[in-house]
């Protein structure tokens, strides 16, 4: 029944989404159970002291993807004690893009020592309810009673090439505003990176 339940919430928002295209600020977001990299299926609800969520739809290849990984890594390092842990999900088509297979994802996993969930969306049913276009897209969740409000959308910030010359760290700026109880200053903002590869 849970199952059934689960099937008929990603049936809806899915539809929702193609129509509405995504999640806009202020939306409910939907839970998923995705593969890990460690081959344990993740959900949100896993998470029983989370306060939030750094959803980031990451790859393997993406040239900004990798100029990124390094920051996602010291996001969640920052973050995730205090109740916001990053959870990246790779939604590309491994048949669209060789790079992007499951077995690659672990292999960079590994390279790169995430300290975070690299999930596969298999079968890329997760992308287009959240609508996700570009590797990095962030989406950020706030818990309020049991739901999850999207509470920023977009870039982690504004200078994807250097990480010593950014200026606007909108990611950063969006969680601290919110453990501290506050709306982000800037909720929304374009995601700067590759498309999300279909077949």
């Amino acid at each position: 029944m849970k199952r059934f339940l689960f099937t008929l919430m990603l049936v809806a928002a899915a539809v929702a989404a193609v129509f509405g295209q995504g999640y806009r600020i202020g939306d409910k977001a939907i839970d998923f159970s995705l593969k890990n990299v460690d081959g344990k299926m993740v959900s949100m609800a896993d998470y029983s002291d989370a306060k939030g969520f750094v959803v980031i739809f990451s790859c393997n290849h993406c040239p900004y993807v990798m100029a990124y990984e390094d920051r996602m890594i010291e996001i969640h390092n920052l973050y995730a004690s205090k109740g916001f842990p990053v959870i990246a999900i790779n939604s590309n088509d491994p048949s669209a893009q060789p790079q992007d297979s499951y077995e690659n994802m672990i292999e960079r996993a590994r390279d790169k020592k995430f300290p975070f969930a690299y999930l596969f969306d298999e079968g890329q049913k997760i992308y287009p309810i959240y609508g996700a276009m570009r590797t990095p897209h962030v989406f950020l969740l706030n818990k309020q009673n049991d739901d999850l409000i999207v509470e920023y959308i977009g870039a982690i910030d504004d200078n994807y090439k250097d990480a010593s010359a950014v200026k606007e760290p909108f990611l950063k700026n969006a969680i601290e505003a919110l453990l501290a109880g506050n709306k982000p200053p800037v909720s929304e903002t374009k995601a700067i990176g590759c498309t999300i590869k279909v077949k």
